[in-house]
């Protein structure tokens, strides 16, 4: 646009054709995506998931949410192939909003886009059935429909459509992963940035309205999804575990650490994580203890307590060692430092024989899924797949766009730092270095950066 923002008549040549190839290549890259995995790729997790939404009970192991979906998807088609669909139409759509939001458009973008469909994180991972992929694609398809909100602020009818939808997807990313809610902030945020330079007074309240509406949707979905929970595990037992695997560290990085409060409420417990079996421990993943000291923590009552305690006296007594212990079991999960200990991507039919009959799924490892994995796995030891290289990448790109503001570009910087922030909860959470855990960071970030290069004028401009 010019300098009292009117539209400049462009040609097909000088200004269309760009976003049109760039969208010609996402769509075509959605198409191919599905076709190479159809119909989709099953772990332990996924099956037990659809077997719980087929019944329509859910074990609290994971986010119901997911259940929920996936037996609906079944109810349609069995197998549960359409919630395939759905995921790959949120990644693969967020794109394709996002490059068509840029204007004017560049070539650039269409580069960006050739090279980025062919990494695993899109060619592979949309059609794995699992609440990370779920959670990332319904946050950044969230944003996307924020930023198409702040370009087309001056349209109530289409202003308003679009945050509700992105209220509703961003929502629907909060109880796909539970610390995902950290994205509804950020969110909130750009909402209220954007309502402030249409009209100043009113963006504390279009942010805090927003905020407001998407916790308040969590909450009650959350209820109503915790009626039909029925089994015993879920976050108490997840948190519980994580707890000692804590405790386990410590002692296997100090072993002059003292477990006082296990020495005297649970010495078995004590006894165990001092034992030869804590030699086991591995900042790279939790299973390690699963057999001797998680299986038989799970078979004994009333201990949820002194383990709290204990983890309590670790964090606030001796909080150098938390850190350091913490920080190496990040430090796996950012920059996953040896891939083969991780698991990096999943491909066919996996699950209990039991879970496997409930869900109407068959084990699968065909030779496609074989030649899937290699391809993906190829890329294990680049930067395609460190999650610190995005970090970085998404820190520069914020820095461009928050010096050029135009009107999307808060929401994009917005999307980055809420990826940024939840992938920092894992320096408290993770037990695991699967790269899975912080896929939404690297999505936002492939989002950011298809925007960011499709995007021709650098100018700082607040009609664009």
């Amino acid at each position: 646009m010019n300098r009292v923002g009117i539209s400049r008549p462009e040609s097909l040549a000088d200004g269309r054709a760009p976003g049109l190839v760039t969208a010609a290549i996402i769509v075509a890259a959605w198409v191919g995506c599905l076709v190479l995995n159809w119909p989709g790729h099953f772990t332990w997790d996924s099956v037990m998931q659809l077997a719980e939404g087929r019944r329509g009970v859910y074990s609290g192991q994971h986010p119901p949410v997911m259940s929920w979906l996936l037996g609906l998807a079944d109810a349609v088609h069995q197998g549960a192939a359409l919630f395939v669909v759905f995921d790959a139409t949120l990644v693969y759509g967020a794109l394709l909003a996002f490059a068509l939001m840029a204007r004017p458009a560049s070539w650039l973008g269409a580069a960006v886009a050739v090279a980025l469909v062919f990494a695993p994180q899109l060619a592979v991972y949309p059609a794995i059935v699992w609440k990370d992929v779920l959670f990332a694609g319904s946050a950044v398809a969230g944003f996307a429909c924020l930023g198409w909100a702040a370009r087309e602020w001056t349209r109530p009818l289409g202003r308003w459509s679009l945050l509700g939808a992105g209220l509703v997807l961003l929502t629907l990313g909060a109880l796909s992963r539970q610390n995902g809610v950290v994205m509804l902030p950020f969110a909130a945020a750009a909402v209220g940035w954007t309502a402030a330079r249409a009209r100043a007074w009113r963006g504390v309240g279009f942010g805090v309205g927003f905020l407001a509406a998407g916790a308040a949707i969590v909450l009650v979905a959350t209820v109503a999804f915790d009626a039909r929970v029925t089994g015993t595990h879920g976050v108490a037992e997840q948190w519980e575990h994580l707890e000692v695997y804590d405790i386990a560290g410590a002692v296997d990085r100090d072993p002059r650490y003292r477990l006082d409060v296990l020495d005297r409420r649970a010495p078995w417990l004590s006894s165990l994580l001092r034992g030869d079996d804590v030699e086991d421990y591995s900042p790279s993943r939790i299973d390690s203890l699963e057999d001797d000291v998680l299986d038989p923590l799970d078979h004994r009552q009333g201990l949820a307590a002194p383990i709290a305690v204990q983890w309590a006296d670790l964090v606030l007594g001796h909080p150098l060692l938390y850190v350091r212990v913490r920080a190496s079991v990040f430090g796996w999960t950012l920059l996953t430092p040896r891939p083969a200990e991780c698991v990096m991507v999943s491909t066919g039919v996996d699950g209990d024989p039991d879970a496997l009959a409930a869900a109407g799924l068959a084990e699968r490892q065909t030779a496609r899924d074989d030649t899937i994995e290699a391809y993906a796995l190829a890329f294990a030891a680049t930067p395609v797949y460190s999650h610190g290289t995005y970090a970085v990448v998404g820190l520069v790109l914020m820095a461009l766009l928050l010096r050029r503001r135009r009107s999307a570009d808060i929401v994009v910087a917005a999307m980055v730092a809420g990826g940024l922030a939840f992938a920092a909860t894992f320096a408290v959470i993770s037990i695991a270095c699967d790269y899975r855990y912080l896929y939404g960071l690297d999505l936002a970030v492939i989002a950011a950066a298809l925007y960011t290069a499709a995007s021709r004028a650098w100018r700082t401009d607040r009609t664009g």
